[in-house]
């Protein structure tokens, strides 16, 4: 299956005055259509570095990412970004939130609206579209997000650390309404986490990065069956994998 994604012998430099910071070297992967994919590693091992080069947030200093075939050079819609600290804007409602990135598409105002309902509906939202970002807990933030962001129709869902500031009760019911969308949607999911047991909870496969400079240690192949429990051994076992290869 040819990539959807392909990461190609990326490093990135960061020089000052005082000093030179090699944050990713000759970092290398593909991914394909439909795929989810988590990056997990200790801090500084360079994964939102390598999540803002994909994003085209920032430039590689060698190497390329391209996606279905064409290199990337900056920011486009068939990426969409959710971040950790939400990025809502708070004097928009939901409603408003999620029609953002449509206003730059030349799109009538019905279509808008009828994208914008159906993205509510995907989150679970419709009761609260006209609620501003300050009246919803963390969670619901989150989902905002989320349907902002697929508003515009990607074909690559990007998140980094999207569930890092909610509870853990509110992250279960995370994975399970982002697995739901996934399935429904058919996106292909580039997923940044510190949290391993996150990442095999959701992804079909792990990036596992070290540091010092960042670079791929392993991907591992997630080859349990859907939903996850956290109380299988095998759940256990790759989860023990890879913290092990971090704690190396």
């Amino acid at each position: 299956m040819s990539s959807k994604v392909a990461v190609q012998s990326v490093s990135k430099t960061f020089e000052s005055d005082r000093q030179r910071v090699t944050a990713l070297t000759e970092v290398s992967f593909s991914i394909t259509q439909g795929e989810f994919v988590c990056i997990v590693g200790p801090s500084g091992c360079g994964k939102t570095t390598l999540f803002r080069i994909i994003a085209g947030l920032e430039a590689p200093t060698t190497g390329a990412v391209s996606i279905d075939g064409n290199q990337i050079d900056g920011p486009g819609t068939d990426r969409g970004m959710v971040f950790q600290n939400y990025g809502l804007f708070p004097w928009r409602t939901v409603r408003a939130n999620v029609r953002f990135g449509l206003e730059q598409q030349e799109l009538s105002d019905n279509a808008r609206q009828t994208r914008v309902q159906d993205m509510l509906s995907l989150v679970g939202l419709e009761e609260f579209a006209d609620a501003y970002p300050k009246e919803l807990s963390g969670g619901m933030k989150q989902r905002v997000g989320i349907a902002r962001a697929l508003a515009v129709r990607p074909e690559i869902l990007l998140a980094d650390e999207p569930f890092g500031s909610v509870d853990a009760q509110t992250r279960d019911n995370l994975h399970e309404e982002l697995l739901d969308i996934w399935t429904e949607t058919q996106k292909t999911i580039l997923f940044v986490t510190h949290d391993i047991e996150e990442a095999v909870t959701l992804s079909d496969r792990v990036i596992v990065m070290s540091a010092n400079p960042g670079r791929i240690q392993e991907i591992v192949s997630v080859d349990i069956s859907r939903p996850r429990s956290r109380s299988d051994v095998a759940f256990g076992e790759h989860v023990e994998r890879i913290r092990r290869m971090i704690g190396e």
